[in-house]
């Protein structure tokens, strides 16, 4: 009785297994286009003002001649400003 039960139960689980691999396996919806895109900007342009507001920050580090963590702590902050 425990044998034919315990077939009967990997008999469904047989035929289950397939139909979950299937039902996993729809893709996903494609996302729709975009109709407002920013516009692009120059990358050349945007690493030229980093550069410079990284000099500039320097200069100023240097101007109250912090050295190390501290240097390190104010350029930080400059830089995000």
């Amino acid at each position: 009785m425990k044998f034919a039960f315990s077939s009967l139960i990997a008999g469904a689980l047989m035929l289950s297994v397939p139909a979950l691999c299937v039902a996993q396996q729809t893709p996903a919806p494609a996302p729709a286009p975009s109709t407002t895109a920013a516009p692009a900007k120059t990358p050349a342009a945007s690493d030229d003002a980093r550069k410079a507001k990284a000099k500039e920050c320097s200069a100023q580090a240097d101007a109250k001649k912090l050295h190390g963590k501290e240097r390190k702590e104010f350029r930080s902050k400059c830089k995000r400003s």
